[in-house]
C-alpha cells in the first residue's frame, strides 16, 4: 500500500541525466514488480548496481517436511526454538505451502559481515522481542518490541539488534503483501473506517550512502536457496530515490480494533493480505457490549483456510495453557473454537487485553520437522471435557 515517498537527492526527471559534482554520471535503477505493472521506485546509485565480482557457495534451505496432508491441531512452543548467532540460521520455518513460509527466528547478533536478499518472496517480520535498526539500501528504520517490518522482494538489507535476547514471527510471502483493498478509496488513500491511516505508517527517514569499493558479499535467496554472492561496490550506494517500492514499518499497537455490541468476525482484525493468505492483529480492545453478550469467539469451522495464531502477550480468553510465543494450527475443514471452561468465564467480562498475530492461508499447510521439535502433540484432544 505505501504511498509515494522521497529521500535523498533525485534529477528533476526520470530516465535522464543526473550527474555527480566531478561530471560523470550517477547510476538510475528502476526497482520494480509485477513486470513493470506493480509498485516501483527508482533508484540512483554511486556505482552501476550490477557489478558480480564472484559467485560463492549454494546450498539448499528448503524446509523438511513432517506432515504433508494434515488435519490436526496443534500447539508449538515457539519460545523453545533455540537462539542462534546468525540471523539467516536462526530463521526455522515451521509451515509452509506454495504461497508462504511462516518463520520463527531468535538471532543473537546483528548481520555483520554479509548483506541479505530475499528475490522471491515479500517479508513481514513481527518483533517480538528485541529493539535494534532495520538497514536497507533504500533507507533505515528503527525497530522496537511490536512493530511489522514489511520488506519487498528484493530488498537489501541487514538487521542490527541492540541485544542478544531476540525472538521474530515472519512471514515469508511469493504473493505481494498490501494493506486491505477495502481499507482504501481508488486513489490508494486509506478510509476513515480503517483501523489505521498513513501517519501509522513509518518510512525510511535516513539513508545511509556509501561510496566504496571491495568485497561486499550478498546472501541472496533464490527458490529455496542460499546463494552468496560477491559484489564489487557497497550495496548501500543509494543517494536518493522516489517511488512507492520501499520497506517500512507498523507497530501492533497503532492498530485501533473494531468492537461492537456482539462478537466481530475475524476480519475486523485484518492489517495485511494478499491473493492468497491475510494477516489479523488482535490487539487489547473493549469486549462486546450487548447485555448478552457473549465475548468468547463461536465455534467456527476454517473450510477454505487454515488458521494460524501466534500468541504474543497478554490473557489469551478463549484458550488454556497458552503462554507467549506459543502457536496454534488449526487446519481447514476441522471445527474449532474456545476451549471447555473458556466461553463461561468471558461471560460479563468488559476488555482484553491479548496480543497477537493471525495468519490465515487459503492453501494447506504442512507441517515441518522444525515445527515437530517444538510441537504439542496432544493439543488436538484439548477440547474434550
Amino acid at each position: 500500500m505505501p504511498f509515494y515517498h522521497k529521500l535523498g537527492k533525485i534529477p528533476p526527471k526520470r530516465h535522464t541525466q543526473f550527474r555527480k559534482e566531478d561530471g560523470s554520471l550517477y547510476y538510475e535503477q528502476l526497482f520494480g514488480t509485477i513486470g513493470f505493472d506493480g509498485m516501483s521506485s527508482n533508484l540512483y546509485h554511486e556505482h552501476r548496481p550490477t557489478q558480480v565480482k564472484e559467485i560463492r557457495k549454494q546450498y539448499s534451505v528448503a524446509p523438511k517436511i513432517a506432515k504433508k496432508n494434515n488435519i490436526q491441531s496443534y500447539r508449538f512452543r515457539g519460545f523453545q526454538v533455540p537462539q542462534v548467532e546468525d540471523y539467516l540460521e536462526s530463521r526455522k520455518i515451521v509451515l509452509t505451502n506454495s504461497d508462504c513460509n511462516i518463520i520463527l527466528s531468535a538471532p543473537k547478533s546483528s548481520t555483520n559481515d554479509y548483506f541479505y536478499k530475499n528475490t522471491d518472496a515479500d517479508e513481514v517480520i513481527f518483533v517480538h522481542r528485541g529493539t535494534g535498526k532495520l538497514r536497507t539500501h533504500m533507507g533505515n528504520i528503527n525497530f522496537k518490541y511490536g512493530d511489522y517490518l514489511v520488506i519487498p522482494r528484493g530488498m537489501i538489507y541487514k538487521l542490527d539488534f541492540d541485544t542478544e535476547d531476540n525472538r521474530l514471527f515472519i512471514v515469508e510471502s511469493y504473493r505481494p503483501v498490501y494493506t486491505p483493498k477495502r481499507y482504501r478509496n481508488w486513489f490508494g488513500q486509506l478510509l476513515e473506517h480503517a483501523p489505521f491511516c498513513e501517519r501509522d505508517i513509518r518510512q525510511p527517514e535516513e539513508l545511509e550512502t556509501h561510496n566504496e569499493k571491495g568485497d561486499f558479499v550478498i546472501k541472496i535467496k533464490k527458490q529455496d536457496e542460499i546463494i552468496e554472492m560477491v559484489y564489487a561496490t557497497h550495496p548501500f550506494d543509494v543517494v536518493g530515490y522516489d517511488g512507492f517500492n520501499y520497506p517500512y514499518a507498523f507497530s501492533i499497537h497503532d492498530f485501533e480494533p473494531i468492537t461492537g455490541r456482539v462478537h466481530q468476525p475475524p476480519p475486523v482484525h485484518q492489517t495485511f493480505e494478499t491473493d492468497a493468505f491475510v494477516i489479523c492483529s488482535f490487539v487489547p480492545r473493549l469486549y462486546d457490549y450487548h447485555p448478552q453478550a457473549i465475548p468468547a469467539p463461536y465455534n467456527h469451522s476454517n473450510i477454505d483456510s487454515d488458521e494460524v495464531l501466534y500468541y504474543v502477550d497478554g490473557d489469551f480468553m478463549s484458550r488454556n495453557d497458552i503462554n507467549a510465543g506459543h502457536i496454534s494450527l488449526h487446519p481447514a475443514g476441522i471445527p474449532h473454537g474456545p476451549h471447555p471452561g473458556a466461553t463461561e468465564r468471558s461471560i460479563g467480562k468488559t476488555e482484553t487485553e491479548e496480543l497477537a498475530v493471525m495468519v490465515d492461508t487459503f492453501k494447506p499447510l504442512m507441517v515441518t520437522e522444525e515445527a515437530m521439535k517444538i510441537a504439542d502433540d496432544t493439543y488436538y484432544q484439548s477440547w474434550l471435557e
